[in-house]
């Protein structure tokens, strides 16, 4: 079912809002000082009402004195300062669209630098159509077919508005990695995701009028995981489903560990390893050695290495003193497999029906 909903919008949108929804992503901490450039740099405070100085210049070095901050060597009022490219005048409302960049990354919208613990904080206020262009440049290879990035499109921003909501008058909603969403900045952009974007805009996924945790990954291996299971997220949407992906190249991988390695992300021996519980879908819960001693399957992954151990989906061998894995899947292979997306969206599914495979029960409902 696919219909609008206007209390939504009340929830994300505050009283004095600029004119498009917009998220505040930390892009990193830096020591003492930061450098930010654009052209026709202007400087502000850190409301959405702010008024915007022109710098007169097009790059600034912010500097952390004590409990204050300065701008080129100038003491400014405040624990923050935010910046704008391309305003000539005296400005509020909406972060521009013109480049400005902090540090190593280049972004539209605002850059707001913060006294936080130590050091500075940077974080980007960017509108949230111009960040997922750039979250699905970094999340989802731009030669998949326009209906898979289509649902990676309101996945993104399903989940992004969930996070919002979830972090209310927090600092920031998000940060830039894996941990949330992976968010390049600018040059992670492509007319593709462009226009993804632009054909989904304000589409989201809903449960119950609320936006989902919309979770994905790159490769199931053939069956998406619980979210209980996958996350510890007891969420109706998050069910094992079938996905093609399991039949595709990209979803089978191996990997090979020595005694050391293995010893030091269980912090025990390695006499007796062996897989002692799985999920429904063959994930590996429990690994266990001899005497007992067992590590959970997520937390084994996690000291193993991600990268290392794509996913749970996987059997162990030991010979000639190493251990040998051969896995299905990259992920925790909860809601969307984006390698699965790609193959129904070959098979002529549209976005819609791709989401409501991975999310079953929810709606797809136009929230701006």
């Amino acid at each position: 079912m696919w219909r609008p909903v206007a209390l939504l919008l009340l929830l994300l949108v505050p009283l004095r809002a600029p004119a498009v929804e917009t998220m505040r992503i930390a892009m990193g901490d830096a020591q003492g000082e930061v450098r930010v450039s654009g052209k026709g740099l202007s400087f502000g405070s850190d409301t959405e009402d702010a008024a915007f100085t022109p710098l007169q210049q097009d790059g600034v070095v912010v500097r952390r004195r004590g409990s204050r901050l300065e701008l080129n060597g100038a003491p400014v009022i405040g624990s923050a300062v935010r910046f704008r490219a391309g305003v000539e005048s005296s400005d509020a409302g909406t972060p521009g669209d013109s480049a400005i960049r902090a540090r190593d990354m280049e972004v539209r919208g605002d850059v707001v630098v913060r006294l936080y613990k130590d050091g500075l904080q940077l974080i980007n206020v960017i509108a949230l159509e111009d960040y997922l262009a750039a979250v699905l440049g970094s999340e989802m290879p731009v030669s998949f077919p326009s209906e898979a990035l289509k649902a990676q499109a309101v996945a993104a921003r399903t989940y992004a508005l969930q996070k919002k909501l979830e972090a209310y008058g927090a600092p920031f909603h998000m940060g830039s990695s894996v941990l949330h969403q992976v968010y390049g900045g600018l040059n992670r952009e492509d007319p593709r995701t462009r226009a993804a974007v632009v054909a989904t805009r304000g589409e989201v996924l809903t449960y119950e009028l609320a936006p989902i945790e919309a979770y994905f990954h790159a490769s199931c291996g053939g069956h998406t995981e619980s979210g209980w299971d996958s996350l510890q997220r007891d969420l109706p949407y998050l069910k094992a489903v079938e996905c093609p992906c399991g039949r595709l190249p990209a979803s089978r991988w191996s990997a090979t560990v020595s005694d050391a390695e293995l010893r030091a992300a269980l912090g025990q021996p390695t006499e007796g390893f062996r897989v002692t519980g799985r999920t429904s879908t063959h994930r590996v819960s429990r690994v266990s050695v001899a005497g007992g001693a067992s590590v959970d399957g997520a937390q084994f992954r996690r000291k193993l290495g991600y990268t290392k151990l794509k996913s749970l989906d996987f059997d162990v061998e030991h010979t000639q003193g190493k251990w040998h894995f051969t896995g299905r899947g990259y992920g925790h292979g909860a809601g969307l497999c984006q390698w699965g997306a790609k193959a129904l969206a070959d098979g002529g599914m549209s976005y819609r029906d791709i989401l409501l495979h991975y999310y079953p029960d929810t709606e797809l409902q136009q929230l701006y």
